[in-house]
């Protein structure tokens, strides 16, 4: 079986609402809209990239779909990502979709626990990207082995957050710390089960 791969981008209080563009995502009054972007700088870029390398396979939410959907297709040949994500197969799970918006090699799912566990047993590498509630979704139903979070040396007070209220319980093993010149980490976390519980006192 292939591994699920999340990949999100984190201010040190948690929001990851709207990373890359003012207007991705106004949900809620959000006013902070590309507050990544200032942060991108050529060696984050390359490490993101060679992250994302892996992929065989995208799975996305509606909404970062279709922001996807709306600039890869005809983004740059010189970014690296254009090409891998132009090429991979990309799947959305999405209530309100009847079909993809035409980004070629796009499949719309149906019942997300099984057909995430048929596309995990057909991938090696299954990598979703921002994606918030789908997120949500896939941590409770505990099919996601790997964390790649950019946490980013700002705080915002508002937005929506990774690890909102009824995040699943769940413990994390850290197998990757980098920190980069501008003050971004690249943390990656592996599944590791359930949390256990001690007593500081005894």
């Amino acid at each position: 079986m292939g591994e699920l791969v999340v990949t999100e981008f984190v201010t040190l209080d948690g929001v990851a609402q709207a990373p890359g563009q003012p207007d991705e995502d106004r949900a809620g009054g959000f006013a902070h809209g590309g507050w990544q972007a200032p942060l991108v700088d050529h060696e984050t870029g390359e490490a993101m990239f060679a992250q994302a390398r892996s992929m065989d396979a995208l799975l996305l939410g509606r909404r970062t779909y279709e922001i996807f959907a709306g600039y890869w297709p005809t983004a740059p040949a010189e970014i690296p990502f254009t090409a891998l994500l132009n090429r991979v197969p990309k799947y959305v799970a999405s209530r309100t979709l009847s079909e993809p918006l035409g980004w070629e090699g796009s499949t719309l799912l149906g019942d997300l626990a099984a057909e995430v566990a048929e596309l995990k047993d057909r991938y090696d590498a299954l990598h979703v990207i921002g994606s918030l509630d789908l997120v949500q979704s896939l941590l409770r139903l505990r099919v996601v082995d790997r964390l790649h979070l950019w946490l980013y040396p700002l705080t915002l007070g508002a937005g929506k957050r990774l690890f909102a209220e009824g995040t699943m319980p769940a413990a994390f093993r850290l197998t990757e710390s980098v920190g980069h010149p501008n003050g971004t980490l690249q943390l990656t976390y592996e599944a590791a089960g359930r949390p256990t519980y001690g007593n500081l006192a005894a």
